[in-house]
């Protein structure tokens, strides 16, 4: 059973390596933290190899005319505007057009999380604090807890730009990489039963009964209890041909990169979110003020009259 993709697991990954550290621009407040990404996935690793000798698949990139292997000096990209018309690009070119990489995670904006739809979801990471930003870490994560809100942002990555959206779940701040709405594929192209068409409609009889079921099983979500089945057969599977003597030579591969740490200084939270909401105060239109009702000020003057006969 496929997990949808919001419901983030919040179980700490140990070691987890971080992708790389920067911070999140919260106003004037900057929050130093570490980038690491939230799936775990256990894949089973599956080679091509020769049958015969166990020795690994090489694949070459060949010449589609010629046939020859072409070496990676020659190699360029290209795009292809006309059937077999193509423009080249460099390396240089496609740097030229790059966004700025940049280690900054500024958020532009806040919209409730619960407007999102779901479908532009694509992968999520985890934000962990820096030793000297934990308690900025801390406020903006009960402050986004507090108001049901996620913060909307743009992040580079890898030399890529994403939208992505920052929320909280459990005591961690999780950065959703979001689809572009581009992305996502218009349902006008599929072949649907209409909503309101007579001949899908289904009967009461029908409807009564689909109700029914959905409701005799329905249960309380566990996702702590689902599991890749496959995965754990094909694994059980490996595991009973290497004790039988089965296995062969294999291959080990190992790569790391080091991680680095700074220190900073202590800062006022609290007066660069005041500057922070005078800052944005100001980028927003004046309202206008409204003139006094006439009702009012007619309740007004008999009010006023009345006493003065009174007194």
């Amino acid at each position: 059973m496929r997990i949808a993709p919001w419901h983030v697991s919040c179980e700490v990954v140990v070691m987890a390596r971080a992708i790389w550290k920067g911070s999140i621009a919260f106003g004037l407040v900057n929050i130093p933290v570490a980038l690491t990404s939230a799936e775990s996935r256990p894949d089973i690793q599956l080679h091509m190899v020769d049958s015969q000798n166990h020795a690994r698949i090489r694949y070459e990139k060949v010449n589609a005319e010629t046939g020859e292997e072409v070496p990676w000096d020659r190699m360029v990209k290209a795009y292809e505007h006309d059937d077999g018309k193509f423009i080249l690009l460099s390396k240089e070119e496609l740097d030229s057009v790059q966004p700025e990489l940049t280690k900054t995670i500024e958020i532009s904006e806040f919209v409730e999380l619960s407007e999102i739809d779901p479908i532009l979801f694509d992968k999520p990471y985890y934000l962990e604090p820096e030793k000297r930003g934990r308690k900025a870490y801390a406020l903006l994560r009960e402050a986004l807890r507090k108001t049901g809100k996620a913060g909307i942002s743009r992040v580079v990555i890898r030399t890529r730009e994403y939208l992505c959206a920052m929320f909280v779940r459990d005591d961690v701040l999780v950065l959703m990489l979001l689809r572009f709405p581009q992305e996502v594929k218009k349902i006008s192209t599929l072949e649907l039963p209409d909503s309101d068409g007579k001949e899908w409609l289904p009967v009461k009889k029908e409807m009564d009964l689909a109700v029914r079921l959905i409701g005799d099983m329905t249960e309380k979500w566990k996702p702590g209890e689902i599991h890749d089945e496959y995965r754990t057969s094909l694994m059980a599977y490996i595991e009973n041909k290497i004790s039988k003597g089965d296995a062969v030579d294999d291959v080990k591969d190992s790569s790391g990169s080091e991680e680095s740490d700074d220190g900073g200084n202590v800062v006022d939270l609290a007066a660069y979110l005041e500057k922070s909401v005078k800052k944005v105060a100001e980028k927003k239109p004046a309202k206008k003020q409204q003139p006094a009702k006439k009702n009012a000020t007619k309740k007004s003057a008999k009010k006023k009259a009345g006493s003065r006969r009174t007194a």
